[in-house]
C-alpha cells in the first residue's frame, strides 16, 4: 500500500525499499533515494504507520505496526523486482535489520544508517539517556502525554539545512520534517524494538554497509559497533566524518549514495545479476 508521503521511483530489476526514523517522514530519505533511481535501481521511501500525523496517530501504533508496514511494502516492492535491499535511517536501521533477520531469503544486502539501539549522543541531555526506562514506565501506563523535545543540532552539520528543517518541525507540519518531539510511549517501543533486534542480529546473513557518522549527536559509533559485531554476514564500516545523525540529508549525502549504490551492485553482481547501466 502507498502512503500520502511514500515516494515510489520506478527503475530497473534491483529494488531498494527506504525506512525513516521514528517521528521522522519519507523527506530524509528522498535524496538517498533519486541517487540510488539515479544508479538505475527501483527506490520505494515508505511511510511508517502512525507517521507524518500528529502526536496521537503516532501513539495509538507501536513497533509492531511500523514493522508490519515495512513487511508490506517489502511484499509490494518483491513482486516488481528480482532482488530485494533494505535501508534505513536511525530506528529504521533496526527496522530493516529485523526484516533481514526474520527474512533471510528475501533480502539481498541492508544499508544500515545511523542505527540507534540507545540514544548515547553527545547532544542528548542526561535525562534522555535514561530513556531506556520508558518500557517500564509504559507499562504501568505513566507519561503518555510527555514527550522529549529534539534538541540542536538536530542530527544536522549543515547549517543552513538545520535551520530549514527547525523551521519545518515549528511549522507544525509532520509530512516535511516529522515531529517536533519524541513522546515517551513511542520512545518506549523503540527500546522494546531495539531489545529484539539485538537478539536477531546473529540472524542476519544478508551483507550489510553499515554508514555511521563519526561525530553523532544522536546515536554514538557504539551502535554501529553493535551491528557489526552481531551480524553474520560480511559487512563495511562508513564512517562520515563531516556530518551528524542525519546523514541521509548532511553534508556527505553524496558519499553515502555512491557507497550505497556500488555495495548494492556488487551484492547483486556476486548473485549473477547484471549492475545497473
Amino acid at each position: 500500500m502507498i502512503r500520502k508521503s511514500d515516494f515510489y521511483l520506478e527503475g530497473g530489476r534491483l529494488g531498494v525499499l527506504l525506512i525513516h526514523g521514528l517521528t521522522g517522514t519519507p523527506m530524509e530519505m528522498r535524496l538517498l533515494g533519486k541517487g540510488l533511481h539515479g544508479a538505475g535501481f527501483t527506490v520505494h521511501g515508505m511511510q511508517l504507520a502512525g507517521h507524518c500525523g500528529d502526536t496521537d496517530d503516532l501513539l495509538a501504533t507501536g513497533w509492531r505496526d511500523w514493522y508490519a508496514s515495512v513487511e508490506a511494502a517489502a511484499d509490494a516492492m518483491r513482486a516488481r523486482v528480482d532482488h530485494l535491499f533494505v535501508g534505513g535511517l536511525s530506528m529504521g536501521a533496526l527496522l530493516a535489520l529485523k526484516l533481514a533477520a526474520d527474512r533471510p531469503g528475501q533480502v539481498a544486502g541492508v544499508g544500515v544508517y545511523g542505527a540507534t539501539f540507545r540514544y548515547d549522543g553527545w547532544s542528548i541531555p542526561w535525562l534522555a539517556r535514561l530513556s531506556f526506562l520508558l518500557p517500564f514506565l509504559k507499562t504501568l501506563g505513566l507519561g503518555r502525554n510527555r514527550v522529549f523535545l529534539e534538541q540542536p543540532p538536530y542530527g544536522l552539520r549543515d547549517e543552513r539545512l538545520r535551520e530549514q528543517v527547525s523551521a519545518a518541525m515549528r511549522s507544525g507540519d509532520s509530512t516535511i520534517a516529522g515531529l517536533l518531539g519524541n513522546p515517551w510511549h513511542s520512545l518506549a517501543d523503540l527500546y522494546q524494538l531495539s531489545a529484539r533486534v539485538r537478539r536477531q542480529l546473529h540472524q542476519v546473513t544478508a551483507p550489510c554497509l553499515v554508514a555511521h557518522a563519526s561525530d553523532d549527536d544522536v546515536a554514538s559509533v557504539r551502535n554501529a559497533e553493535l551491528v557489526l559485531r552481531g551480524v553474520s554476514a560480511p559487512s563495511e564500516l562508513l564512517l562520515l566524518q563531516d556530518s551528524y545523525h542525519m546523514i541521509t540529508i548532511d553534508k556527505e549525502r553524496r558519499t553515502l549514495i555512491e557507497r550505497s549504490a556500488r555495495f548494492f551492485q556488487v551484492v547483486a553482481a556476486r548473485h549473477g545479476h547484471p549492475v545497473p547501466a
